[in-house]
């Protein structure tokens, strides 16, 4: 892409999904199909096309694209992405912000974009859609967890969405042994995915109740300190790809060094159920070339799944 590099990372040397996915790389010429599956908070996605967008995802050869904080309307996406997309979109209840949507080559079987009970309001933050690829039934969700603030009703409405979302994975593993829940999740789950992360521990997007929460989805990081319960055994792609490592990280401030510097925040995932993440050949986090390039302050998380 003219306007950015890609910075992608290979699997963990002593990752046991990284057998599984050299099995799948080697074995792409055998009758299955490569799904690449791009995330983004496009902060915006008509600004986010007048900086740049368009560039970007006319390169990437995407088959699945799911967005989130659109804040348009359905007719803004379709005029904007063109009509070789299929496009779902969920917008919120509060004209101008938040909202989910999924664009795909293909058409969707099904969608839902109901979250929690009937009185929790999680329009335009939940959007499901299930895919027939290869004739394999894929379910993708695409999120966007509201940001919260300690000691404030923002917090206690993203507790909220996190307990309905924990509730929600189990069912969903039930209906497909192959789900990506992705998006901007707005927690930074290990200290890795945070540039400075003590001075974080008692900021939103750090707290230790908020990390409990993929503790439980995807395995606590040492010890049970913060797990409530028995985990889901849902897979971080992003994690389990680069291993060990700082970031790679999704998410820097507009203000400061903050880019330049790379003092960021992983936020950004694809959750995968273990039989879809046994199936990753490729992870990269297309972080611009330069400040002045970034056409959001969030950059695409893009895997290749093979189906």
């Amino acid at each position: 892409m003219p306007s950015a590099s890609t910075a992608a990372t290979g699997p963990a040397a002593a990752d046991p999904a990284s057998s599984a996915a050299s099995a799948a790389s080697a074995a792409s010429g055998a009758g299955g199909t490569r799904l690449r599956i791009a995330s983004v908070n496009v902060n915006g996605v008509r600004a986010a096309f007048r900086k740049g967008m368009g560039d970007w995802l006319a390169e990437r050869d995407v088959d699945i694209l799911a967005l989130q904080e659109v804040r348009a309307s359905t007719e803004d996406l379709e005029g904007l992405l063109g009509p070789e997309w299929s496009i779902l979109h969920d917008a919120a209840t509060a004209k101008g912000r938040a909202g989910v949507a999924l664009a795909s080559r293909s058409t969707a079987a099904i969608h839902r974009v109901e979250l929690g009970a009937a009185e929790f309001d999680s329009a335009g933050r939940w959007l499901e859609a299930d895919y027939e690829v290869n004739g394999t039934l894929i379910t993708v969700v695409s999120t966007y967890v509201h940001s919260g603030e300690v000691g404030t009703p923002k917090q206690v409405e993203k507790y909220k969405f996190l307990d309905a979302m924990l509730a929600r994975l189990p069912e969903l593993a039930a209906h497909s042994d192959r789900v990506v829940v992705l998006g901007d999740l707005n927690v930074g789950h290990r200290k890795f995915d945070i540039k400075n992360w003590r001075g974080n521990v008692k900021r939103a997007g750090f707290l230790p109740e908020e990390r409990a929460y993929f503790d439980r989805i995807v395995g606590a990081e040492d010890a049970p300190d913060y797990n409530a319960g028995a985990g889901l055994g849902w897979v971080d792609v992003g994690r389990r790809w680069a291993g060990e490592v700082d970031g790679p990280f999704t998410w820097w401030s507009w203000r400061g060094q903050a880019f330049d510097n790379d003092t960021g925040w992983r936020i950004d995932y694809q959750l995968a159920t273990p039989a879809l993440a046994a199936s990753v050949t490729g992870y990269a986090v297309d972080r611009a070339a330069a400040y002045d390039q970034r056409w959001s302050d969030h950059t695409p998380v893009v895997v290749d799944y093979f189906i």
